[in-house]
């Protein structure tokens, strides 16, 4: 089990009994100022501390290439999510399984008090249980000012091996309140206008796109189609909320939908205040 955390002791607090049936548990702390790594220890884990130089790797693939795992399978969740006894009883299952290297798992979001059951935010697949040799994530040039910080938050795992999925859903408590949906999408809308061009490029340590494989490659293909079409966030609200159907989440599914959309303004924003700012040190 492998949790990267940073000021998350609140959250750990949640997290770490819903994880207990673990063999090991992984925390990477990042110096955090707020007990993170006491609340971890009196919980049992072991903890250790990762520095990052600015470059690559971050930190799960950090933990990933250096820790000395005891245990063949790795299961990676953050400190706001949750292992369900549900999802407890199909991992256990899964990492008996021989003809497999790695399992899907479906994090299902909460929001404004409920479960968000649409949108294009569920099911959302993140490979997460898998075999720690096999799985690492993909490398994403973004340098140290794009407000992604020491961690992988929007890569995802390369896999070299075959991969299913567990049907029962992983529970991601990410967004308490509207403050903190949009504290968070602001530094990602910052991420997304840097590695912008690296969605419809082709390398070995990059996710590839395409409309014919699975869940997270189909997404990444859809977001380099839409790159560089028009009126992207109306595109974005209609996707979510009708093609998606997230009025069937009801107000919160309408809000959730109109706050995507403005988060594709803010991309957009982002992106032509880039090209802004390298014109402006071109022409000096």
């Amino acid at each position: 089990m492998l949790i990267p955390v940073k000021n998350d002791a609140d959250n750990l607090r949640e997290c770490l009994p819903t994880v207990a049936f673990a063999a090991e548990i992984v925390v990477v702390d990042s110096a955090s100022t707020d007990g993170t790594a006491q609340c971890a220890q009196a919980a049992g884990a072991r903890v250790v501390q990762f520095e990052w130089n600015g470059n690559f790797p971050r930190k799960k693939n950090w933990a990933l290439e250096n820790m000395e795992w005891r245990h063949e399978w790795v299961l990676i969740v953050d400190a706001d999510e949750r292992i369900t006894p549900e999802l407890e009883r199909e991992i256990r299952s899964a990492i008996q399984r021989k003809d497999v290297d790695g399992f899907y798992l479906n994090r299902r979001f909460w929001f404004l008090g409920g479960w968000i059951n649409h949108c294009g935010y569920f099911p959302s697949w993140n490979l997460r249980l898998f075999k720690h040799r096999k799985g690492r994530y993909e490398k994403m040039e973004a340098g140290g000012g794009a407000g992604s910080g020491d961690n992988e938050v929007h890569e995802h795992v390369l896999l070299k091996g075959r991969a299913e999925y567990l049907a029962a859903p992983m529970e991601h408590y990410a967004f308490p309140d509207i403050a903190t949906f949009v504290e968070k999408h602001i530094r990602y809308a910052t991420w997304e206008a840097v590695v912008r061009g690296q969605f419809t490029s082709i390398g070995a340590e990059r996710m590839r796109g395409s409309p014919f494989g699975n869940a997270l490659q189909r997404r990444r293909w859809l977001k380099r189609v839409t790159l560089r079409m028009p009126f992207r966030p109306t595109l974005r609200f209609l996707y979510g909320y009708v093609v998606k159907q997230g009025y069937r989440d009801g107000y919160r599914g309408w809000v959730l939908c109109r706050l995507l959309a403005w988060y594709e303004s803010l991309i957009v924003a982002k992106i032509w205040e880039r090209r802004r700012e390298r014109g402006m040190s071109a022409a000096t």
